[in-house]
């Protein structure tokens, strides 16, 4: 295991970093921004309104994996329950049996290759169900949303592998304000890209690791057994995509608990045979460790009250949650760490709040895997 005196050596050292880095990972993170505002521009000219103009549907239909299914749940949180829509996540290649003409099916992938994202494209055409699909350009998808008259967000093939959540979330985020799901001022691209392009300053590579938010956290998890506990669906939808970062670039297990529904079990994890035994000697010699230990990770969802049709919060019971997990993580000695708790969290909106939190988990994540030369290692 790596020590952290030498991951910090290695995350202060930018020609190292650079080395260790041969997809560009870093400054696909760093450009997540910039990303949101190219990825609106490129969704103003799909013309939605295809779409749109017929109305709101019954439901969408969502087909994606991976960052496309991340940004799908992402979405069907911000609608929360009371949304007039249903919001279907399925994995391709087939569609569901029951959708028709009174539906839109959105299929979202970095590539726009492969039966899992083609074959929904035509079997919704032959179905009579609208289409809008987002993926590479000049993508075999492509040419099936042009046989069907249907949108298509093309996104330039530069877009890095694991860094390309924000592309897939835009155009889902503008296709539901067009139908007046969200309100325009929720989903504001601008103030997302500001948000990230924030992290951006605050957790670039340039930012020494005493004072950057993503280099702190990846050096708390560098020996760690992290649990995620989310404060609500909109936290749990960020427990996911934070748990397959870590996972995929780090090769870091970690386990997600959405409060306040799992809270029993996550306090069973936090006091059970894992946690530390006695008090933890900050000054020991980690040599002598015997493994991973707990720590805690908190997402939180600060936003109250309602959000201009944009769903509605999660009682307030995961809060309550959340305070009787930190407690037990107090009680057994277990380390906490707040994501994206720096500066004056309470002052973003809540979308920006969360592009804030992943953007910092995807820096953490990247971080993780440089220090420990993963991306080297498997030959990307």
């Amino acid at each position: 295991m790596t020590s952290p005196e030498i991951a910090e050596e290695v995350l202060d050292d930018l020609d190292l970093l650079r080395a260790r880095d041969p997809r560009g990972l870093l400054p696909a993170v760093a450009g997540a921004g910039a990303q949101v505002r190219e990825t609106s521009r490129l969704t103003d000219e799909a013309n939605l309104s295809r779409v749109t103009d017929g109305g709101r549907p019954r439901g969408l239909i969502i087909v994606a994996r991976r960052e496309g299914a991340v940004a799908a749940s992402v979405l069907r949180a911000l609608l929360g329950p009371s949304s007039p829509v249903t919001v279907d996540v399925v994995p391709g290649p087939a569609l569901p049996v029951w959708a028709g003409p009174s539906d839109i099916a959105v299929v979202a992938t970095r590539t726009g290759e492969g039966s899992y994202a083609v074959g929904p494209a035509y079997e919704a055409a032959r179905r009579g169900v609208s289409v809008v699909g987002v993926g590479a350009e000049d993508a075999p998808l492509h040419a099936a949303c042009a046989s069907a008259r249907a949108p298509y967000v093309a996104l330039p093939r530069t877009r890095v592998r694991h860094t390309t959540l924000w592309s897939l979330l835009t155009p889902m985020l503008r296709l539901a304000t067009d139908l007046g799901l969200v309100a325009a001022g929720v989903a504001d691209p601008e103030e997302v890209a500001a948000a990230l392009d924030q992290v951006a300053e605050e957790c670039g590579p340039a930012r020494e690791s005493f004072v950057n938010p993503a280099k702190t956290l990846a050096l708390e998890l560098l020996d760690a057994l992290p649990v995620i506990a989310a404060e609500g669906p909109l936290a749990g939808a960020a427990a996911t995509r934070i748990a397959d970062q870590l996972a995929t670039l780090a090769g870091l297990p970690a386990t997600g608990f959405r409060l306040p529904d799992q809270r029993v079990a996550a306090c069973a994890v936090l006091g059970g045979p894992l946690a530390p035994r006695e008090e933890d000697d900050f000054f020991r010699d980690r040599a002598d460790d015997p493994g991973r230990r707990l720590r805690l990770l908190t997402i939180r969802d600060r936003e109250a009250g309602g959000h201009g049709g944009a769903g509605e919060r999660e009682p307030r019971s995961a809060g309550e949650a959340m305070q009787q997990v930190l407690r037990t993580a107090g009680a057994h000695n277990v380390p906490v760490s707040g994501l994206a708790e720096h500066g004056d969290p309470d002052r973003f909106p809540r979308l920006p709040g969360l592009a804030r939190q992943l953007a910092v988990a995807d820096f953490t994540a990247v971080y993780l895997a440089l220090v420990l030369d993963h991306e080297r290692a498997r030959g990307s």
